[in-house]
């Protein structure tokens, strides 16, 4: 929850009396400081009759003088995996003093599909409005990625801020985009090109979905763990390593250690970077992701967010030896693993030309540069563990790393 804090040097009013040229400029400073904080919270069985994680999290900020009125909204491949959900959850609001149900458990279609549908967008906001929420109504949002990045900006938009509780459901969401602060969807053919900056009112990781999550899903997840062990946490890069065997049949121990320790990295990048918000042009966690986010256009939505940046950190992996950046050899340890976890490090989207003979992937580049604003900014690696920041990137280099990884795929 934001909390504004009190500057120590307050906007100094002249009276009214005194003597000002009013045809003279004159500039007063504005300045105030707003602190974010919100609970990510690690269970199981969230609408369980025992489970008092979300009741707890709305007691915590209920004003007492009317129930605390909350809207759901469900991802539909969570739905059809749980088909007694929406059910669950009203017997759980119902089952808690002071929580009340706005209404019906809204269903809307899940994955990159609705990050693609604006329309949903305004039907969600129609929706909102039609249930009488206001700025101390909840919307709860259980799903994916992509759902939560949906519901997060029609929330953020209605009313200026609905309050937003996320209940991400696959790994990548429990582990990187669901504990950040973004939301959004897709437009004109760009990823991510409409959204806010809003921090949700809580997260809750739940163990529980994970377990009936596709093994497609669960695996896509883990190339973000590969991600930010690679930029941040050599010993988490070992750790994978190590696990590979039993991540790669999807053990519940450790994928649900591998989640919880992912997102505390994402929690600390997020925090104590400097950049929460993304003003400047450094984006660490975008590791990989300049030619993922190209890919998953390219392949037609084929390739999964998660599968996409696999090939993305191999690319880049491979392309900082080709610029003398990080030792030869590094780069074949880093797709070992991601082949062992499962990941596919090739697709012929990566092969696409435009019409100039170039490859289209390549234009990924500009389009990350546009959606940071400023320099283009790549993370690169020194060493695993630690990443270097780059203001540009040879062509010719990215179409070496290209051909060595179809190489690498066709062995």
């Amino acid at each position: 929850m934001p909390n504004i804090k009190p500057n120590d040097a307050i906007l100094s009013i002249p009276p009214l009396n005194t003597d000002i040229d009013d045809n003279c400029a004159r500039t007063f400073q504005q300045r105030f400081t707003v602190e974010f904080s919100f609970p990510v919270c690690f269970t199981r069985d969230i609408f369980g009759k025992d489970n008092k994680t979300l009741f707890k999290i709305v007691e915590s900020q209920s004003k007492g003088h009317r129930p605390d009125r909350l809207a759901f909204v469900l991802d539909e491949g969570v739905a059809r995996e749980m088909p007694d959900l929406a059910r669950r959850i009203a017997a759980y609001v119902d089952a808690w003093p002071g929580l009340s149900l706005a209404g019906p458990v809204e269903t809307i279609v899940g994955g990159e599909a609705a990050k693609n549908a604006p329309a949903l967008v305004v039907s969600l906001q129609q929706h909102f409005v039609s249930l009488g929420l206001d700025r101390h109504s909840y919307v709860v949002c259980v799903g994916g990625g992509a759902v939560l990045d949906l519901v997060g900006y029609a929330a953020a938009t209605t009313h200026r801020g609905v309050r937003h509780i996320r209940i991400p459901t696959t790994v990548l969401a429990q582990n990187d985009s669901g504990v950040g602060v973004k939301n959004g969807i897709n437009f004109f053919g760009v990823k991510n090109l409409l959204g806010t900056f809003v921090p949700p009112h809580a997260v809750i990781n739940d163990s529980a979905f994970i377990d009936v999550l596709p093994g497609r899903d669960k695996r896509a997840g883990m190339a973000e763990a590969v991600k930010v062990a690679l930029i941040r946490d050599r010993s988490f890069f070992e750790w994978l390593e190590e696990t590979a065997e039993a991540l790669a049949i999807f053990a519940s121990a450790p994928l649900e250690r591998l989640i919880r320790h992912c997102a505390l990295l994402h929690m600390r990048q997020i925090a104590h970077a400097g950049d929460p918000f993304e003003r400047g042009s450094v984006r660490p966690l975008d590791f990989g992701h300049w030619a993922a986010h190209k890919l998953e256009v390219l392949s037609n939505y084929e390739l999964r967010h998660g599968e996409a940046v696999a090939i993305g950190i191999a690319l880049d992996t491979r392309y900082s030896v080709l610029a003398g950046l990080l030792p030869e050899g590094e780069e074949m340890r880093v797709c070992r693993l991601l082949r062992r976890l499962g990941f596919t490090l090739w697709h012929d989207a990566c092969d696409l030309k435009d019409g100039f003979g170039s490859r289209s992937l390549l234009k990924g580049l500009e389009e990350f540069r546009e959606h940071l604003g400023g320099d283009l900014t790549i993370t690169l690696l020194t060493k695993l563990g630690s990443g270097l920041e780059v203001n540009k990137m040879d062509e010719r280099l990215v179409d070496d790393a290209l051909d060595w990884l179809r190489a690498e795929a066709s062995h």
